[in-house]
């Protein structure tokens, strides 16, 4: 019985773990988005973006303000966004995006981590060519049905759009020029999003075993964790 116990408090605090990262992570894009383009998120797309994300994980809204108020001080004057790109274990190409107010703690990190899991960081450029800045829009199948949905999202400018059933809602991709333009299309039609964001997708992907996955999995887990770390993207199939 202590046993169950123990295994059920370590999924409970799991799961608070990954809900703090989520908020710290939607806090800084937050910040960022203020500190870019203005409060208004009338006149700011990047943050109605980030402020739709924070509202479909649940973030409290003083979080939010929070997150808001920092940008209008000084402590969001050093936060800068970074891009890294690296190779995991098995040629598997990653793309980091951070968020950081230190540049050499977070290069320092980073580099930690692929030397110990088999992996190494790359030069600009190294990487970024097996990827595509696009749009990604995730869009709940709530009252409307799959097909008004998916006319909507082509109407508004989507090039491909998948079908996630285990989530039961749409996954829509624009080109990076398009992301603003479709964003503004879709609120208009008053579609709920519950991600609108711009993504590195691989142009094409690697098939590994299990095993190969587990040691590339056990790198990404470790740089996902990293406070500085926002996003980190691969091109595993």
């Amino acid at each position: 019985m202590g046993r169950i116990f123990e295994k059920r408090k370590e999924r409970m605090f799991a799961r608070y773990d990954r809900m703090a990262k989520t908020f710290t992570r939607i806090g800084r894009e937050i910040t960022i988005a203020v500190k870019l383009g203005g409060p208004d998120p009338a006149g700011n797309p990047r943050l109605r973006a980030a402020l739709q994300e924070a509202r479909a994980n649940n973030m409290p809204k003083d979080r939010i303000e929070a997150a808001i108020q920092r940008a209008l001080g000084r402590q969001a004057e050093n936060l800068q966004e970074v891009l890294y790109e690296g190779y995991a274990p098995h040629g598997v190409a990653l793309m980091i995006e951070a968020a950081t107010d230190n540049p050499t703690r977070t290069v320092a990190n980073l580099r930690s981590y692929f030397n110990k899991y088999g992996g190494s960081l790359a030069q600009n450029g190294a990487v970024e060519f097996l990827f595509q800045r696009r749009g990604v829009f995730k869009v709940p199948l709530k009252s409307r049905s799959r097909e008004e949905l998916e006319l909507a999202l082509i109407e508004a400018g989507a090039e491909d759009i998948e079908f996630d059933e285990d989530e039961n809602l749409l996954i829509a991709y624009t080109t990076f020029e398009d992301f603003g333009r479709m964003q503004r299309a879709l609120e208009d039609q008053q579609i709920e999003l519950s991600l609108a964001q711009l993504q590195w997708i691989p142009l094409s992907t690697i098939t590994l075993t299990e095993e190969q996955m587990d040691d590339v999995a056990r790198l990404i887990q470790h740089i996902e964790a990293d406070d500085d770390v926002q996003h980190v993207y691969h091109n595993i199939a």
